[in-house]
């Protein structure tokens, strides 16, 4: 015979106030249909900062180094 399942183990619906969509920044406000997908202007900004200075990176393979420094450039040699 089971155990009776506890309390813990029943699902709750979730309230209308969880359904809205918060910040993707602070994840503590709603998103502002102005700002969208932000709660406000100072989010955004944030964000774009973080790209700026390379907080955030896209992973992404290593470059070849001879390909940074010009060396299979051909073009390179006609200036």
């Amino acid at each position: 015979m089971c155990p009776p399942k506890a309390k813990a183990d029943t699902i709750v619906p979730m309230s209308p106030e969880h359904t809205t969509p918060l910040c993707v920044f602070c994840r503590k406000r709603p998103v502002e249909t102005s700002s969208r997908p932000f709660c406000s202007e100072r989010c955004r900004l944030q964000d774009l900062a973080r790209w700026a200075d390379g907080t955030y990176r896209v992973a992404a393979e290593p470059l070849n180094p001879a390909f940074d420094s010009g060396a299979d450039n051909a073009d390179s040699s006609e200036v």
